[in-house]
This record gives C-alpha cells, sequence and structure tokens, in this order.
C-alpha cells in the first residue's frame, strides 16, 4: 500500500487529515501508550514509502505500562478540622473565685489567710461609690497592688442596709473576670477586726 503524498506523514502534514491511529502516534501532546505503538506497528507494516522516502520512525518505547495519575490529597472536612483545633480560651479558664474556698493554695497559708494572720500590705474602700466607680477602682487597685508585688490585700465592701449590699455582692463576681482572676490566688471574708463580712482578704499571685 502506497500513501499519497496528502495521507504521509511528515512535518508540515496537517495531521487531522491522517487516519484516526496515525494521527494518535504522531502526537506530541502526550507521550505515547504501549496501545499506541501497537496501533503505530500494526498500521506501518501496510505502508511501503515511496522512491527516496523513508517511512517516519516509530514512537519511542515506553518503559512500562502507563501509571495512572496520582490521586488528589484528601481535604479534611471542615468538622474534622474543627475536632483538631485547639481547645478555645473558655474552656482553659481558672476555676472560679469562691469566699472560702482555696485551691491551689498551700494549706499554711490559707490557713493563715483565713485567720487574718497574714500582713495586709494595702486596702481598698469602696464604701459611697456607684457600682461603675467601684468596679473601676477595684480593677485598678487589684492591678497596681499586683504590679508592686503585694501578696494580702483588703477590699471593704461594706454590709449594706440588711447585709444584702451590691457592691459586697458583685465584688467576688468583678474579682472572678479574666483580666483580674489571672492575677488573684483566692478569697476569704474578712475577721471582724477587719470588716468582717463587710470586707474581703484578697491572696494575689505572685509575679513570674
Amino acid at each position: 500500500m502506497v500513501l499519497p503524498d496528502q495521507a504521509r506523514p511528515s512535518a508540515g502534514v496537517d495531521r487531522t487529515a491522517l487516519p484516526p491511529p496515525l494521527a494518535l502516534a504522531m502526537s506530541r501532546s502526550r507521550k505515547p501508550s504501549s496501545e499506541d505503538e501497537a496501533v503505530w506497528r500494526a498500521l506501518i507494516r501496510t505502508v511501503t514509502p515511496l522512491p527516496g522516502r523513508e517511512l517516519p520512525p516509530a514512537p519511542a518505547p515506553t518503559s512500562g505500562p502507563e501509571k495512572p495519575p496520582a490521586a488528589p490529597a484528601p481535604v479534611p472536612s471542615v468538622r474534622r478540622q474543627a475536632l483538631r483545633a485547639p481547645l478555645p480560651m473558655a474552656q482553659n479558664r481558672l476555676p472560679a473565685l469562691a469566699p472560702g474556698a482555696t485551691p491551689g493554695v498551700d494549706r499554711r497559708t490559707a490557713e493563715r489567710l483565713r485567720r487574718g494572720r497574714l500582713p495586709i500590705e494595702a486596702r481598698l474602700d469602696l464604701h459611697g461609690m456607684t457600682q461603675p466607680v467601684a468596679h473601676r477602682a477595684l480593677n485598678g487597685f487589684v492591678t497596681e497592688a499586683y504590679r508592686q508585688g503585694r501578696r494580702a490585700v483588703l477590699v471593704i465592701t461594706g454590709k449594706g442596709t440588711a447585709g444584702d449590699g451590691v457592691l459586697r455582692a458583685q465584688v467576688p463576681n468583678w474579682l472572678n473576670e479574666p483580666e483580674v482572676r489571672r492575677k488573684v490566688l483566692a478569697i476569704q471574708p474578712a475577721q471582724p477586726k477587719d470588716g468582717g463580712a463587710g470586707a474581703l482578704y484578697v491572696l494575689l499571685k505572685r509575679q513570674r
């Protein structure tokens, strides 16, 4: 069989005019597969070159069967990422302060705090203050006492008219706010000589 000039595979010929197997074998868009090679060899055996012309070379043999494309890396699901995410800060909060509770304080220090035997290094009297003013005063007092390295301080709240004073109820809540809580180890109702139920001993942490 002799291919006419318009069908001969050459560098300047439009491959779209070639028979599909030949066009596939000559495609340079990808490396020929073993199937392409078999098609080419079967086809080339039926071709007789014109005088002075040579058949185009067979495609280079492949080193082995084509490897399937690599599977894409699995994308973690949103749920899986959420499970691996660090715990939110809310779950790492310190235990709430409560009058009389002294977690994290050694027994001797806790007993001395309860009995009012630790030296009082600073005092804050909130009598006559409104809640917003008292709140700011308490935050500033604790922050400054902590900065100065003081340990035991006294906060006087007052008892209120019937023992249910607003500031007396609010001060423990304000001491549990994160910015203040991280500076405080424990709180204890004061002894009568220091204000009794209308005052609190506050034990501050040591600076690191």
